[in-house]
């Protein structure tokens, strides 16, 4: 995530500076004199700068997501900056302290907040080469307790050697510690390795915590664990090839998910694989398509192996100053041993107009009776669930380092017949009213110059 000044040449007598540059110029706002034969001359272009990503440095630092995954490369930035010479830190999070309340038997009410911080520095080896930092981090383990907040349908890993349902998990303190080297062979081929301890392989869309269609959402997908569950893995070796805007990649990793204990750094085990491919076509458009094994990923369940698939579409559009709409379409299934293959479809959307964000989430999922932690006669049967959110968000300050919003989000959860006797007659209803913290959109002049507010 490098800023790098672009140099500029004093184009020779009879060369007049081509029509694009000139373009690029009045879109980063340089100012122009002209010498003696009448050629444009930049007088600010020391302060132009290009921001790259810190896993490619081919890459602009608006694609950059989780772990190596991409967003479209219009989408808006959160965040704080700070240069040391040629190197750059950025910091970016959030926290929602909250109340929410879910019905029916199997709901619960309280007070928490889920939150995550994350870190990322970039050190310049080169022209063209580039040694990328990561850091994120959660309170999760604090502010949630062992057993994570309630979520209606919700399910995956354990507490206390029992199945967790119906409860979001807290992550890990270290969600990802990263490394990685990336080159830059000419303008349209690079390369990047990239190892995490804790890390993210290249699986699935970007972290529902990365993707702007779910920032304004305190909860997570109940699609979770049929789509991007795999982002903290304690060892991930991640290798990238990038041609233009088409990259292929691949990973090794460790299979099995983070236990209870919050606090540790578990043993790698380099057991599981995947590869992706992603493909932004444009500047709104980010595509990828992957696949996985993953080796016993549930601690309770040791002879169960999964392969995952995925494929997702995460369309932005910048509308003006101060106002965004982003969408995303994820689809993942999961093919287990002795369970077969069951499928999810999540949709989400948000749209921001300067002080107001509305957002909305629809996702569709099959669970079996063992996910869902059903009696032992339904344990493999499999049911298809939904959940539907909406939510709105006004920002009570805005603009000043951080970002202050008072929000609230309703969320109706459905399902067959046959879960009544589990959870009620349905559907399902929660609300929760939320703070929602995090850092200031970095505007146009910061992305460019690098300047500081």
């Amino acid at each position: 995530m490098t800023l790098v000044p672009i140099k500029e040449t004093k184009p020779k007598a009879g060369h007049p500076t081509p029509n694009a540059e000139q373009g690029a110029h009045q879109m980063h706002g340089d100012h122009t004199t002209h010498d003696a034969n009448g050629m444009a001359m930049p007088q600010h272009a020391e302060h132009e700068m290009k921001m790259q990503s810190s896993v490619n440095v081919a890459d602009p630092m608006s694609r950059e997501s989780s772990g190596t995954a991409w967003v479209p490369d219009s989408t808006p930035m959160y965040g704080r900056m700070w240069m040391f010479g040629d190197d750059m830190l950025m910091v970016h999070g959030g926290i929602f302290p909250r109340y929410t309340n879910v019905s029916t038997r199997r709901g619960d009410d309280r007070i928490d907040a889920p939150n995550w911080i994350m870190g990322m520095f970039s050190h310049s080896l080169g022209e063209n080469t580039q040694l990328g930092f990561r850091a994120m981090m959660s309170l999760d383990a604090l502010t949630e307790g062992g057993r994570g907040y309630p979520l209606l349908l919700q399910s995956g890993e354990s507490w206390h050697d029992q199945p967790l349902h119906d409860r979001q998990h807290p992550h890990d303190l270290f969600d990802e510690l990263s490394i990685s080297l990336s080159q830059k062979f000419t303008d349209d081929l690079s390369a990047y390795l990239y190892f995490g301890y804790p890390g993210e392989p290249a699986l699935g869309p970007p972290t529902f915590m990365h993707r702007l269609s779910a920032m304004d959402d305190p909860d997570a997908p109940i699609s979770h664990h049929w789509q991007d569950s795999t982002h903290v893995t304690f060892g991930v070796a991640t290798a990238g090839v990038q041609w233009r805007n088409v990259k292929v990649e691949g990973s090794v990793f460790s299979g099995r998910e983070p236990n209870e204990n919050r606090y540790d750094f578990e043993r790698p085990r380099f057991d599981s694989y995947s590869g992706r491919i992603s493909w932004n076509p444009s500047a709104d458009l980010a595509l990828q398509v992957s696949h996985g094994y993953i080796e016993s990923p549930e601690g309770l369940e040791p002879n169960v192996n999964r392969h995952r698939t995925s494929a997702s579409l995460i369309y932005n559009r910048t509308l003006g100053p101060g106002s965004n709409w982003a969408t995303s379409f994820v689809w993942g299934q999961n093919d287990d041993t002795h369970e077969g293959k069951t499928e999810s479809i999540l949709i989400e959307t948000n749209y921001q107009r300067e002080r107001d964000t509305v957002y909305a989430r629809w996702e569709r999922v099959e669970k079996s009776g063992r996910e869902l932690v059903l009696a032992p006669t339904d344990l493999n049967e499999i049911f298809p669930v939904n959940a539907v959110s909406i939510g709105y968000v006004r920002d009570l300050s805005r603009g000043n380092n951080i970002d202050i919003g008072l929000g609230g989000q309703f969320t109706i959860d459905f399902w067959p017949n046959e879960l009544d006797r589990y959870y009620s007659d349905g559907p399902g209803y929660g609300f929760e009213v939320f703070l929602r913290i995090r850092p200031s959109r970095l505007d146009h002049g910061e992305q460019h110059s690098g300047e500081m507010k």
